[in-house]
C-alpha cells in the first residue's frame, strides 16, 4: 500500500506538467503559433470581462481555490460557446476538467474533457496543434487517475506529437515524463527506465533556460518516485545549479524543497535542513516559504529534535491561522497537525485547544471553498484531538461527519482513517461488535486503494507503518479474543494474508498481486500455519484442507518474544553458544509447533507452510530443534503469502533446463564468490543448462535469455541485497546493478502466457540488509513479483563452498522422479546435517523456499 508521502509525488509531476501547460500554453506568443486568427485567445487584463474569465480561472487554480476556477471556467464555456468560439470553448472546457479532477469530480472530468475533444475535432489539428496537445494531456491525466495507464500512455503520446508540432519543448519534456510514469503503472520499469535516461540525454543537450531548468526538476522527482534517489538528486542539482546561473528566482526555492525531500529520502537529515533553510530564506512566494517551514518542523519532530520545535510550533501555529483560505492553506494547516497527531504528547509542543481552534477554522474555510475532502481530513485530525484528552463523544461526533463525508465522495482514503478512528473510539468504549464493523470498513477501504493509489491526497501524508499495518493488527486482536469462532479465525486469517499483500504494495510501491489460489486446496499432504504476533500473545492459526480451523495461544508480551526471536539469530553464528542457541531455538519450536503435535494435528502432513508475521519472518523456521531433530529432520518446509499463489504445477522433467548466472570474481566493490564457478559447472552437470559467467551475466544478456529461452529455472549465483526499503533491494550483474522492480519485470519478459512463466528462480549468494527487521519483504517482493512459481533464496550470506554443495544436492534431489520443490531442498539440508562439516543450522537453515512448493 502506498500512502508516504514520496510515493505519491507523481502526482504532483503530472499536475506540475499539467500546470505549467495551463500557465504557458496561452499566452500571446504560444496562441499565435496555434490560432493566429482567433484574438480571444491572447488573454489580457485590457480586455473585456468574458475574455478575462479563462485568466481568473487560472489564479484561482494556482491559489488552489478549485471550486471557484471550477465556476469561472463554466461561465466561460457557456459565454464562448454562445459567441460560437469554438476554441476558447475548447480550452475552457479543458481547463474545467483539470480543477474537477482536483475535487475528484471524475465523472464531470470526463464529460467535460469529451466535450473539448469533440470541439477540436471539428478544426484543423494542425492548426489547432496547441490545443489539442493541452487536452489530450488532461485526458491522459484523468485516464491514469482512472486506472488505464495503457490509454494514459497513448493519449501522452499523442500530446507530445502536438506539442512538437507546435514548438513547445516543455509541453513535449512533460509529456514524455509522464509516458514514464505510465509505463511505471504497467509494470514497464525498465523500458521507463530506458526513457527517463534518454530525456536526460536531450535535456542535458539543451541550452541553459527556464525550460530547461523545470524539465531536471520534473526528471529529478520522477527519478525519486521509481526509487533511484541518488540519480535523482544529480538531477535536481544540476537544475539548481543552473536555476543560480541564470537566475531563475522563481524556480529556487521549488527545486531546494524537491532536494530537502530527497535528502530525507536518503536519510541525510543534515543536507535536507540545509536545503529546506535555504529554500525559505531565497523564496518570495509565501506559500513556498511556509512548506519549506513545515518541513523543517515535520525533520526536527522525526529527528527528536524539541529545542528546535519548540520555538518553531507557535510561530507555524500564528502564520497558518493569517492564511486566506486556498486548497494550499488548508492542506498547510491540517499537514501541520495531522505531523503533530503523529507524536505521542503532542501538548508539550502546543496547547491541544489551539490545535482544535485552528481545525475548527480549518472546516469552515473548506466549507466556504467547497473542498469537501480538506473538510473531511480536517474534521479526522479534529477528532482525534478530542480522542487524546478522552472527551469521547465529541471525538465520536467529529469523526463520525468525516466518515460520512468521505463515504459520499467515495474517498477510501479517508473512509479509512475515519472508520479507523470510530472503531478505535467503539473499542475504548467497550462496544466490540461496533468496533469490529467500523474496523473491517477501514479494512475494505484499505484494500480498495490498492488499485487506486494515484487517487490519494498527495497533500495528507499516510506512512504504512502508522497508519495502515494498526488497522489490521487492532482488527485482528479483536477477532481474536478469548475463544475466537470459526468465522473469527477465517477472518483473521484473511487478515494477515491481507496485511501481508499491503506490506508488498507498499514495498513496490503499487498493488502488485492479485489472489489465484486458495493454498489449503492446492496439497492435501500440506498443513498450513499462520503465527501472529499481538501486544499481549503469539496466535496460531492452523489450517488444513477439509478441516476446521483451530488456534494455539502462547500468552506473552510481544516486546519479550521479538527480544527472543532477535537472541536466536544472534545465536545462529556458529561461534556462538550452541547451548544457549538451541535453548532458543526450542523456546520458539514450543511457541509455533509442539502443541499442535501434541494436539495431533500434523497427521499425514509432509509440507509445513508458514505464513510468517514481522520479526518471525526473518527466523531460519527449517532449523527450529525439539531437543533431539530439527524441524527440517521431520517435514518439509516453505514460506508462502498466504492464499496469493500461482497456479500449482509441479516441476516435470522436461522443464528441467536452466539459465544460469553468476559472478566468482571481484566486481565493483563485492568480494570474490570463488565457489561460484563449480556451482556453476556442477548445476550443468545435473540440468541441461545455458551459462553466463562474469563477464557474460550482464542485465541485457539476461534479459535476451530469459525472453529467448523456454528453461522452467533461473539460478543466479551473485552479490545481491534485500531490504525493506525498494532502493537498497539489488541483484548485482557484470554491468552494474539491477533493482528489484528491473529484475523482476526481466523475469517476467515473455509474455503473458501463464505456461512460460519461470518455474523456479533461485538466488545464491545473497545478502538480507543487517538489522533491518523487514528485510525479507524485498526477498518475499521479488519472489512474488517474478512471476516465478517458486523461490529458493537465502536469509543471511551463507559460506559459498557450503551453498554450492547445497545446490548441487538439490537439483540431484530434483531429478527423482514425482519429487516436490520442497522435498528436495529439504534432502539436500538433510545432507549436509548428516553427511558434511556444514551441520550447524548456520551453513543450511538460512535457505527458504518461496511460493510454490510442489
Amino acid at each position: 500500500m502506498v500512502f508516504q508521502i514520496k510515493q505519491l509525488r507523481w502526482l504532483y509531476i503530472s499536475l506540475s506538467i499539467l500546470s505549467l501547460c495551463l500557465a504557458i500554453t496561452i499566452t500571446p506568443t504560444r496562441a499565435s503559433l496555434s490560432v493566429p486568427t482567433t484574438s480571444t485567445l491572447n488573454v489580457s487584463a485590457s480586455t473585456s470581462q468574458p475574455t478575462n474569465w479563462l485568466e481568473q480561472g487560472r489564479n484561482l487554480y494556482h491559489s488552489g481555490r478549485f471550486a471557484e476556477a471550477v465556476t469561472i471556467w463554466q461561465t466561460a464555456a457557456q459565454q464562448y460557446h454562445t459567441q460560437g468560439d469554438r476554441l476558447n470553448e475548447a480550452l475552457s472546457l479543458s481547463y474545467l476538467s483539470l480543477a474537477q479532477q482536483e475535487l475528484n469530480q471524475w465523472q464531470a472530468a470526463q464529460q467535460s474533457i469529451e466535450q473539448s475533444l469533440k470541439l477540436l475535432q471539428t478544426g484543423k489539428p494542425s492548426a489547432d496543434a496547441i490545443l489539442w496537445a493541452q487536452a489530450l494531456n488532461t485526458q491522459a491525466n484523468l485516464q491514469l487517475h482512472t486506472g488505464k495507464a495503457e490509454t494514459a500512455l497513448e493519449s501522452w503520446q499523442k500530446a507530445q506529437k502536438f506539442y512538437e508540432q507546435a514548438g513547445d519543448t516543455m509541453g513535449s519534456l512533460g509529456s514524455q515524463i509522464n509516458q514514464a510514469q505510465a509505463l511505471q503503472t504497467l509494470g514497464f520499469y525498465r523500458r521507463s527506465k530506458q526513457q527517463l535516461e534518454a530525456l536526460t540525454q536531450k535535456l542535458q543537450g539543451m541550452p541553459d533556460n527556464e525550460i530547461k531548468v523545470s524539465g531536471l526538476r520534473s526528471l529529478g522527482l520522477a527519478l525519486q518516485i521509481i526509487g533511484d534517489s541518488g540519480k535523482s538528486q544529480q538531477i535536481l542539482e544540476q537544475s539548481l545549479a543552473i536555476a543560480q546561473k541564470i537566475a531563475a528566482k522563481p524556480h529556487l526555492s521549488s527545486i531546494l524543497i524537491s532536494l530537502g525531500q530527497t535528502a530525507v529520502d536518503l536519510e541525510d537529515p543534515e543536507s535536507a535542513l540545509n536545503y529546506f533553510e535555504q529554500a525559505q530564506l531565497l523564496t518570495t512566494n509565501p506559500s513556498d516559504r511556509l512548506q519549506a517551514r513545515l518541513a523543517q518542523f515535520k525533520l526536527f519532530l522525526n529527528y527528536d529534535k524539541l529545542e528546535f520545535v519548540n520555538p518553531l510550533a507557535p510561530q507555524l501555529l500564528q502564520q497558518l491561522r493569517e492564511l486566506p483560505p486556498s486548497h494550499t492553506s488548508l492542506y498547510a494547516a491540517i499537514n501541520f497537525v495531522a505531523t503533530l497527531n503523529h507524536q505521542s504528547n503532542p501538548g508539550q509542543i502546543l496547547p491541544l485547544k489551539d490545535l482544535a481552534q485552528l481545525m475548527a477554522v480549518t472546516v469552515k474555510s473548506a466549507q466556504q471553498i467547497q473542498d469537501t475532502q480538506a473538510e473531511a481530513h480536517a474534521l479526522n485530525q479534529w477528532g482525534k484531538l478530542y480522542q487524546r484528552t478522552q472527551q469521547l463523544s465529541e471525538a465520536q461526533e467529529l469523526t463520525q461527519k468525516s466518515l460520512n463525508i468521505a463515504r459520499q465522495l467515495q474517498a477510501n482514503d479517508i473512509i479509512a482513517q475515519s472508520a479507523w478512528q470510530v472503531g478505535q473510539l467503539y473499542k475504548q468504549q467497550g462496544d466490540r461488535s461496533k468496533a469490529i464493523t467500523a474496523y473491517t470498513e477501514a479494512v475494505n477501504a484499505l484494500k480498495a486503494l490498492r488499485g487506486d493509489l494515484v487517487a490519494i491526497n498527495p497533500d495528507v501524508q499516510f506512512s504504512f507503518r502508522t497508519s495502515v499495518e494498526p488497522v489490521y493488527r487492532e482488527l485482528v486482536d479483536l477477532l481474536l479474543e478469548n475463544q475466537p469462532s470459526q468465522a473469527e479465525l477465517i477472518q483473521a486469517r484473511e487478515l494477515i494474508e491481507s496485511l501481508q499483500i499491503a506490506e508488498l504494495d507498499n514495498f513496490f510501491r503499487e498493488a502488485c498481486l492479485d489472489k489465484t489460489q486458495q493454498i489449503d486446496r492446492v496439497d492435501p499432504t500440506a498443513t498450513v500455519i499462520y503465527p501472529i504476533i499481538l501486544p499481549d500473545r503469539l496466535t496460531v492459526i492452523l489450517s488444513k484442507a477439509g478441516q476446521p480451523l483451530r488456534s494455539y495461544v502462547t500468552h506473552k508480551p510481544q516486546a519479550e518474544i521479538e527480544q527472543t526471536l532477535d537472541n536466536f539469530l544472534v545465536a545462529l553464528n556458529p561461534v556462538s553458544d550452541s547451548k544457549n542457541r538451541d535453548r532458543l531455538s526450542q523456546q520458539i519450536y514450543g511457541w509455533l509447533i509442539r502443541p499442535e503435535e501434541a494436539d495431533k494435528a500434523f497427521i499425514d502432513t509432509k509440507t509445513l507452510v508458514f505464513v510468517l508475521d514481522g520479526r518471525l519472518r526473518n527466523i531460519p523456521i527449517a532449523g527450529l530443534f525439539d531437543g533431539k531433530q530439527y524441524l527440517i529432520e521431520k517435514y518439509a518446509v516453505a514460506l508462502s503469502p498466504g492464499l496469493q499463489l500461482m497456479a500449482t504445477r509441479s516441476l516435470h522433467q522436461n522443464q528441467m533446463n536452466a539459465i544460469v548466472g553468476g559472478i566468482s570474481q571481484s566486481r565493483a566493490g563485492f568480494s570474490a564468490l570463488p565457489a561460484v564457478e563449480s556451482e556453476v559447472k556442477q548445476i550443468s552437470k545435473s540440468v541441461s543448462s545455458s551459462v553466463l559467467l562474469n563477464q557474460k551475466f550482464t542485465s541485457q544478456a539476461l534479459a535476451e535469455q530469459v525472453k529467448s529461452s523456454s528453461a522452467g529455472i533461473v539460478h543466479l549465483a551473485t552479490h545481491g541485497q534485500f531490504s525493506s526499503r525498494l532502493e537498497d533491494t539489488f541483484l548485482l550483474t557484470w554491468d552494474g546493478q539491477v533493482n528489484v522492480k528491473e529484475l523482476s519485470e526481466l523475469l517476467k519478459n515473455r509474455g503473458s502466457d501463464p505456461s512460460k512463466a519461470i518455474e523456479l528462480l533461485v538466488l545464491s549468494a545473497c545478502d538480507t540488509a543487517a538489522g533491518d527487521d523487514r528485510a525479507v519483504l524485498g526477498l518475499a517482493g521479488l519472489a512474488v513479483k517474478s512471476g516465478a512459481r517458486s523461490t529458493i533464496a537465502t536469509l543471511w550470506p551463507v559460506k559459498d563452498r557450503a551453498a554450492a554443495m547445497l545446490m548441487t544436492r538439490f537439483y540431484e534431489q530434483l531429478r527423482q522422479p514425482k519429487i516436490t520443490k520442497a522435498e528436495a531442498l529439504r534432502q539436500a539440508q538433510i545432507s549436509l546435517i548428516r553427511q558434511t562439516d556444514f551441520h550447524e543450522p548456520f551453513f543450511w537453515s538460512g535457505f527458504v523456499l518461496i511460493g510454490n512448493w510442489i
